[in-house]
Order: C-alpha cells, then structure tokens, then sequence
C-alpha cells in the first residue's frame, strides 16, 4: 500500500492514506497502471471555493425569510436563539461535513458509504434531497426572469389596471391590506368580492395564470416555460466544465449581489417611511422568547442558510486540498451568511416601511414572508418609487443572481456522486457534459409540472415536503450520530487536525 504524502502530486483519487478503487477498497500504487491516473478536479484557489460557498449559502432565504421571522418573532430578541442554534448547530455541522467531504475527497454518497458502509443511507437521502431541491428551487429563478423581462419598460404592467388580464375588482393604489396573506399568497386564487390590487392580479392572472386547485392542472404557461428553459440553459454552461470553470463564475454571481443589495439599503434609507421599517424590524420582545416556536424557526433558518444535510458541503469541501485549513474556512463562510442575512433585512424593511407610509397602514400589514414577499410586496413598494422600472430591473436581477449561484452550486453536488461513481467515464471532460445536458434537460421536463396552471401547488407540495426542516432535522441527527458515535470522536481527534496543521482545534467539535 502507499501512504497519501508518497503520492501527494499525482491526479488521482484518494481515500484516507491509501488510493481508492472506485468500490470502496483500496488498491496498490502502481505508477504503471495509467486507469488510476484520472483527475478529480480541484478549486483553481482559495477564494474560488469560498465564493462558492458564500454563494450557495447566501440565497433568496438572506432575503426573503431572515428578515420575515425576525419580524414574526420578536425583531432583535430573535437574534438570540438565532446566535445559539447557529454556535450548538449550525457551525459544528458545517465545520464537519466539510472535513468529511475534505478528507474522503469524493461525492457525498460516497463519503457516508465508505465512513460507515451500514450508513450509506445518509448519503442517499441527501442525495435525494438535493435532486427534488434541484427541481422547484428554480422555478422560482423563472419567475423572477419573467419579472426582469416584464419590467423593461417605460410603465410597470402591474402598476395599473389597464391590462387584458385584469378584473373590474382591480385597484391599482389598494390602501388596505391585499386579499392575501404570507401563507395564502401562493396558493389561494382571489375570489371574493373584495378589490384586488393590481399587482396580485399580475402575480396570479398573468404569472401563474393560476387555477382552483391542484385536480386543476391545466395548461403550460408557456411564458414561464421559456424563462424556466432559459435559466436550465445558463446552469448548464456554468455546471458541464467543473469547478474550475463554477469556480470563476462566483466571482460575479456571489459578490455582485451584495453591490446590488447595497444600492437598494441606500435608496431604501432614503424613503419616506424607511425608519419605521427599521424600528419594526430590529424592535426587541423579549417576551417571545418563551415561545417554543421561536426557537424552531431559529434552528430551521440555521439549516436552510447554511444548506446543511444537503450533501452540498460536502461536495464542495471534496474540492479542496487535503490540508485546506477548513477550521478558518467555517468561521469566514458563516460569518458572511448571517450577516447578510441580517444586512438584508435592512434594505427589505426599509422599503417595507415606505409601503407602510404610502397606503397609511401599519408595517405589519405590508409585511409577508418568502414568494410573498419578493413578487407580491417588493414590486408593489416599487411602483410608488420614481423611476420604478429601473428598480425593478435591479430587484429582480439580485434576486437572479443570489439564486443562480445557489443553483448551480446544488446542481454540482448533486452530479458530484454520480461522476465519482463512475470515475473512468465521467471524469472525461466530454462525458461529463452530456451527463450535465440529461440532467438539467430531465430537471427541466419535471419542472414544467410546476409551470402549468395547477403547477403552483405541485411547487407547494416540493416546497413543503422536500426539504422540510423535519426532513433537514432528521438527516443532521443521522449525520452527527454516526460521525461521534460509531465512527468516533477518537478517531476525529487523529484526522482533523491534520488538515489545519494546528493543535487542539479539535475541541471546537
């Protein structure tokens, strides 16, 4: 057998201190033997594979769902179980399924299988996770493309009533309180006698000519269709060539939002209104505390934002060299992912606050969280801004950006396990394109179900079944079980610090 520092600068696939057969085994170093010689491919640099996690892990939840559930659950105090479920959580199950996917060096399934064969399981369902995630996650990019294409424009269409999709009940300047609700908004059709705000109508009419239910599922918005292909297509050029290509790709997707996020928080600042946003959102009740609920929301947003259970990190940990310092590399990711969470929040609530001013009611009227928020809020406070289709176009083009990097980031992880399956065909450049094109092609024909006139409430079904935080929760329970229980925090104690380089860094586990 040989040892890794014998073969340190060979292309070719490890497993602990010996080569890896592509079954699980090991095999001898035989210089000769040209089949062992298959790269894997590697990040280009440091930065390129902390950008990608920032990216993955910065999202549409940064902005959409943060802010909502600081609001929901006692604005500042939520930052207290917030803090602690990130500290006991979040940040130990980031830091491990790095190192898991930094020492085995290969996809996530088989990271679990070869750590404990009994618990290939593990790997599986996230493997499956990522595969149902990968499908609705982007239909929310193909709204979101559809609203960008509707917005270059000199008139926002869902800022009056003068469209062919709208109802007598339409208002363009509604100041009550939609005919909606933040749970409501994506899956009940408006058909009471009450007027309607023309941007709800846009959303449901026009987007997602939306039916009575799901035993309604009627036509493909052929609209959508088009804008859902056009996304599928750009995830592919950015996924078929590897990391080495991703990798550079994040430069622009990961750090372009945050200038773009910045622009809004200062134009939102600047609104009418904005400070009472702030106060509204940042307000502390610490009575809430109490409230079991409180804390679920805290640790279900630390496992959406920080993407864990997903196979995600580990795949992207694989990436690295043996040695990366993953200890430093925890640390800086997730301090950048909640910051912006909560950096986001100001730019949300600021504008929110506006909304508020402008049709006379309180911020907790106008709030919403999740789709709610983004197509229904958002592009209704727009409207009362000038030059509205301006800040349209660069809404919706963040919101583009924060989701595509998230999605081919998934979309990498996901085919990570098959490539490693298979080392000696897909390793090849041109074989793992056409896998690429099957895959985003195959994502695209299941994701046309959500685009039809019944589709939202398939993507409902997605939404809440997929990658539930119960789903999430489970998952992560498996995970450190079978790492400190069967595996063993002794063993950890040999392994891990070696990737670091430094002593006792252990202890942070």
């Amino acid at each position: 057998m040989v040892k890794r520092s014998e073969i340190e600068n060979e292309d070719i696939s490890l497993d602990g201190n010996f080569l890896c057969d592509g079954k699980g085994g090991t095999v001898p170093y035989d210089r000769n033997n040209s089949s062992l010689h298959l790269k894997r491919d590697q990040w280009s640099s440091k930065l390129d594979f902390i950008l990608a996690c920032v990216g993955c892990a910065v999202g549409l939840g940064n902005i959409w769902r943060f802010p909502y559930l600081c609001y929901k659950n006692g604005g500042g105090a939520f930052l207290i179980p917030y803090i602690i479920c990130l500290v006991t959580c979040g940040l130990p199950l980031f830091m491990m399924e790095l190192a898991l996917g930094q020492y085995m060096n290969i996809g996530s399934v088989e990271t679990w299988a070869r750590l404990i064969p009994a618990f290939k399981g593990v790997g599986i369902a996230s493997f499956v996770v990522t595969f149902q995630m990968n499908i609705y996650y982007i239909i929310i990019l193909a709204w979101a493309a559809y609203f960008l294409v509707m917005s270059f424009t000199s008139t926002l269409p869902w800022s009056h009533c003068n469209n062919e999709w709208n109802t007598e009940r339409c208002f363009p300047q509604l100041n009550v309180t939609p005919n909606i609700n933040a749970s409501a908004v994506m899956v009940n059709v408006s058909t009471s006698d009450k007027n309607v705000d023309a941007v709800t109508e846009f959303w449901e009419r026009k987007v997602l000519h939306i039916s009575k239910g799901i035993d309604e599922p009627g036509s493909i918005v052929w609209e959508l269709a088009i804008s859902l292909l056009v996304v599928w297509i750009l995830v592919y050029f950015c996924v078929c060539r590897g990391v080495r290509v991703s990798g550079k790709i994040v430069y622009f997707t990961a750090l372009f939002p945050y200038l773009v996020l910045t622009i809004l928080l200062i134009r939102g600042v600047t609104l009418d209104g904005a400070s009472d946003g702030i106060y509204f959102y940042l307000k502390p009740d610490f009575s809430r505390l109490t409230d079991p609920q409180v804390w679920v929301d805290g640790g279900t947003q630390i496992f959406f934002s920080y993407v864990l259970a997903t196979g995600i990190v580990t795949t992207l940990g694989s990436y690295n060299k043996y040695n990366n310092n993953f200890y430093r590399d925890s640390f800086i990711i997730s301090a950048i992912n909640s910051c912006t969470s909560f950096y986001g929040g100001f730019a949300v609530f600021s504008v929110l606050g506006f909304m508020a001013k402008e049709q006379n009611v309180t911020v907790g009227e106008v709030v919403k969280s999740g789709p709610g928020l983004v197509f229904i809020a958002y592009p209704k406070a727009i409207t009362e801004m000038p030059l509205s289709p301006l800040w349209a176009i660069v809404f919706f083009f963040m919101i583009l950006l924060v989701g595509f990097d998230s999605q081919f980031v998934d979309v990498e992880a996901f085919l990570a396990p098959i490539i490693d399956a298979f080392p000696q065909y897909l390793y090849r450049k041109r074989n793992r394109m056409i896998l690429t094109a099957v895959y985003c092609l195959l994502s695209y024909l299941i994701g046309l179900t959500m685009l039809t006139e019944g589709g939202m409430y398939v993507f409902q079904i997605f939404d809440y079944y997929s990658a539930s935080g119960l789903v999430l929760l489970w998952i992560c329970f498996f995970e450190a079980i079978v790492v400190s229980w069967v595996f063993g925090i002794n063993v950890l104690k040999i392994f891990f610090p070696v990737f670091a380089k430094e002593k006792n860094q252990h202890n942070l586990f």
